[in-house]
Parts: C-alpha cells; sequence; structure tokens
C-alpha cells in the first residue's frame, strides 16, 4: 500500500480510529510520528544523570538545598527543558506528536491522595498550549503510578515490585485521576488520546486486563471521543492474555527496543539474519493487533549512542546503530505504524537533543557521571565491565544458593537471575546511596547558580543530534502527517 505524501493540515478535529488506521474529524488517515518527552514530568536516572528514583532524587536535593532553593530548581529546571523553541524546531522535523510521560506525584501526594493539585493540570497545560501553537498532537502517557505498574526505575517505586498490582487503592486513585484528566482535556483536539499506563508488568495478567476495563469505562463517561493506547503487558511487549473483544476507538501499543541498539547486544551489520530478527521480534509483539485489525502505534524504540569518552571507535558503533534505526523505521512504514522514538532530550545517551558537555550542570555532574558509569549503576546505555570482577563471584555465590529449577521463576521471567540481582543490588540499593553523593554537589549553590544549572537544559544550549534527527526527518516525509506548514 502506498503512503499519501504530507499534507500537513492544521489540527481542528479529534482523532479517531477507524479500522485499522487512525483518522481525523474529516476521514483523513493520519500516521503519528514523535518522539517522548522522557526526563522531564517523569524524571529518569539516564536522562538527566541521577541515580535510582526520582522521588529520591528530590528528597536528597531537598534535603540539600532547602524548600525554598529546591523548589526554585525544579521550577526553573521543568520552564527550560520544554520550550517554544523545542517545540518549533520539533515540528520542522515533519514530525507531529509528542507523547509526554508524567509522573503521578504531579497531581496528588500519597499522604493526601484524591486532593488534586494545579500545579499539575498546569503543567501538562503548558505543554499542550506550546505544541498546539506548533500543530503538534499530544499523547499523555501515565508513566508512573502509586507503587510502581512495573518492576524499572522508570516507574519511580523505589522498589523492584510492583506493588500497583497488589492494592485496589493505588488503581482507585489512577482511574479517578484519569478521569478528572479526562474532564479537563475533553474536546481537546491537539490530545492525539491517552496512553492510561506506561510499561504495565503484572505477574498475574488479570489484574492488568481488570485496569484496563476500569480505566476505560471511567474514562469513556466523561470523555468518550478521545482515542485510548493501550500497553501491552510485561513492558508493552504480551497481549497473550488480552481479550479477543478490543477496546472501541482504542490503539493499541508495543515497545520494540533491539538489544543491537544497545552496548550489550551484538553490533547491527544489516545482515539478512539480523533484518529477519527485527522483523519476527516486531511480529510477536503485534500478532494481537494483527489478528484482530486494529491500530498499532509503536510507543517507544530506539537505539543509544555512543561517545568518544566511552568508545573508541563511536563513530563506527553510531553508524551501526543509525543504520538499526533506518532497518526498523523502514519495518514500520510498510505497514503503517505509528511511532513515538524513545527520546526528545537527554544529557546525551540517546536523545534527538542533548545538553551540552560545557554546560554548567554538565561540568558540574561530570565525575558523578563517570563514577555512575564505572559502577555500572543504570541499566540503560551501560556495561558492567569495570565491575565484573565485584560481582560475577557474588552473583556466582547466590546463584548456588538457589535451585537450579527456581533461578528463572520470578518474574518478569525474561530476566535472567543476574539481572534481577543487579536490579536490586545495584539499580536500587546502592544507587540510592550515590544519590545522596549527587546531591552534594548542589550544596551551597545561589538561586543565581541553579538557574544556570536548569538553564543547560534550554534548547538554545543543547546541541542537535543531527543524522538522527536526519533520519526522523526523512522518514515523517514518507507518510500523511499532520504538522506545520513548511
Amino acid at each position: 500500500m502506498q503512503n499519501a505524501k504530507p499534507t500537513n493540515r492544521k489540527i481542528d478535529s479529534i482523532l479517531k480510529v477507524s479500522g485499522t488506521d487512525i483518522v481525523d474529524g474529516n476521514g483523513h488517515k493520519v500516521a503519528l510520528k514523535g518522539a517522548g518527552l522522557g526526563g522531564h514530568l517523569n524524571m529518569e536516572n539516564f536522562i538527566t544523570g541521577f541515580s535510582g528514583h526520582e522521588h529520591e532524587h528530590r528528597a536528597a536535593l531537598l534535603s540539600v538545598l532547602g524548600p525554598q532553593k529546591y523548589r526554585f530548581f525544579f521550577d526553573k529546571f521543568l520552564e527550560y527543558f520544554f520550550t517554544s523553541s523545542d517545540a518549533k524546531f520539533f515540528a520542522s522535523l515533519g514530525v507531529n506528536c509528542i507523547r509526554v510521560p508524567f509522573n503521578y506525584r504531579h497531581f496528588e501526594d500519597d499522604m493526601n491522595p484524591g486532593v488534586y493539585k494545579k500545579e499539575g493540570f498546569q503543567l501538562l497545560d503548558r505543554i499542550v498550549n506550546i505544541c498546539s501553537e506548533q500543530n503538534l498532537y499530544v499523547i499523555l502517557d501515565l508513566h508512573a503510578v502509586p507503587g510502581g505498574q512495573n518492576q524499572d526505575w522508570h516507574s519511580d517505586s523505589g522498589s523492584s515490585k510492583a506493588m500497583f498490582w497488589n492494592f485496589k487503592e493505588f488503581q482507585d486513585r489512577m482511574v479517578n485521576l484519569w478521569v478528572a484528566l479526562a474532564k479537563h482535556y475533553k474536546g481537546n483536539a491537539f490530545i492525539a488520546g491517552y496512553n492510561p499506563l506506561n510499561e504495565p508488568a503484572d505477574p498475574d495478567h488479570v489484574n492488568l486486563i481488570n485496569f484496563y476495563y476500569r480505566v476505560e469505562k471511567a474514562i469513556r463517561e466523561v470523555d468518550p471521543d478521545h482515542v485510548l493506547f493501550i500497553d501491552g503487558n510485561t513492558y508493552a511487549m504480551d497481549f497473550s492474555q488480552f481479550p479477543a473483544e478490543p477496546f472501541p476507538n482504542t490503539v493499541y501499543a508495543c515497545h520494540d527496543y533491539s538489544m543491537m541498539g544497545f552496548p550489550i547486544g551484538d553490533p547491527y551489520l544489516g545482515t539478512s539474519a539480523q533484518k529477519k530478527k527485527l522483523r519476527e521480534s516486531l511480529e510477536r509483539k503485534v500478532a494481537f493487533m494483527r489478528k484482530q485489525k486494529v491500530p498499532i502505534w509503536n510507543g517507544e524504540f530506539g537505539p543509544v549512542y555512543a561517545s568518544a569518552a566511552d568508545d573508541a571507535n563511536f563513530q563506527q558503533t553510531n553508524s551501526q546503530r543509525f543504520a538499526l534505526l533506518q532497518e526498523q523505521l523502514s519495518i514500520y512504514q510498510e505497514s503503517d505504524i505509528s511511532w513515538s522514538i524513545w527520546l526528545y532530550k537527554d544529557i546525551g545517551y540517546q536523545g534527538m537533543v542533548y545538553v551540552s558537555p560545557s554546560s554548567p550542570y554538565m561540568q558540574l555532574i561530570a565525575p558523578f557521571l563517570e563514577k555512575k558509569k564505572a559502577l555500572d549503576l543504570d541499566f540503560w546505555g551501560c556495561s558492567d565491565s569495570k565491575v565484573t570482577h565485584i560481582y560475577e563471584p557474588f552473583l556466582a555465590a547466590l546463584k548456588e544458593m538457589v535451585p537450579k529449577h527456581l533461578r528463572d521463576k520470578k518474574y518478569p521471567n525474561v530476566w535472567t537471575f543476574e539481572r534481577q540481582v543487579e536490579r536490586r543490588v545495584r539499580e536500587c540499593l546502592l544507587s540510592e546511596y550515590m544519590g545522596w553523593e549527587m546531591a552534594e554537589l548542589f550544596k551551597g549553590k545561589t538561586e543565581e547558580e541553579l538557574d544556570e544549572l536548569a538553564g543547560s537544559f534550554k534548547f538554545e544550549n543543547c546541541v542537535l543530534r543531527d543524522e538522527l534527527n536526519g533520519i526522523l526527518q526523512t522518514d515523517a516525509r514518507l507518510g500523511d502527517d499532520v504538522g506545520v506548514e513548511i
């Protein structure tokens, strides 16, 4: 099937699902292509440089800065991280949709659940308004919930257990939050839709399905028009336990990362076997959507990129990873899969835009980043080569303590026994200790200095990853996308 060329139509109607397509109010097909605004309203360790979990990072900085300077710094950080300059650049590439991950803590406190903070809505409104000025769609993505919907750092639970599935109270609170959000954004054509839960990982499967039934019904009662973007279980990769009857006006979302784009994977050489592996991996994830004939949205994918500081052959490495990305995009183009690459902005691992190494922020945290990398505290984009001699005997000893038939019993089963231990020891416990060390770097900073640190994230002070952006621009203009007039 041949795609139409971009028409750059002005957004003036709410999107809806029509068969396997997403269409606007006039029935014109819309391919959503864009990026995730990770690290902003849901902070992640590798994106902005801290270790561990966001709420721990914030608590550590609060203890060092005090309430007034803490609020000042984060207010400035949130202001500078995404501005009209970012949206203008984004739209200039021809991409048309920004996925906005957000943490529930912007909307309610655990000690005061159900009482919503107006600041949370104001933060989202600011992004939506900036995007609307550039004719960009926004997908609202609930990325972190009470107790954590998955076992990883980005659900901001502080542990490696997904306790969201064990407490109805947590689930009730998020259903109610979505009702409040749906009421707030009802009728807003710049909202492409709602992504009720990022990368859920429910060991029993049934809790997730029940939550989706509840949240879909609750949202539809106050906003029957907006599209829902539903992630599969086990980090948006497993739809095997989903009911055969799909939800109405719903797009189903997979996440399609390839380990060939990461240091721990084999390099992508473009062999026929590797291309086949990419296709088979995707088709396994989207088999449900193909069978049910519903639209597919790839909500996250993309390699990380090497630098001269950590890879002597970084140019060759990045060339391989750009080739991997191009192959993935060509596969998505074949069957009109909408996509949102991870991610828009960071400190240099993966972003389309990244903070300059010469900026005040990067100069301040550079020694900490080196230590964090050496200790392999972040799973994303790191390797454990400098601590292998420490962990190998430790892990081997632990492994001998556990009967062989039980070593892969713990969910997610795709994680090895070693990965389960690393998650707890390095990425939770040790990361929390190191987070306090990073916070000490901010000790004694004046508001003027804090403003300069936060200002490092301004678009004008960042570096563009030109080759990545060129690849995305080329692909964005292949389909019938909506964007600014060019």
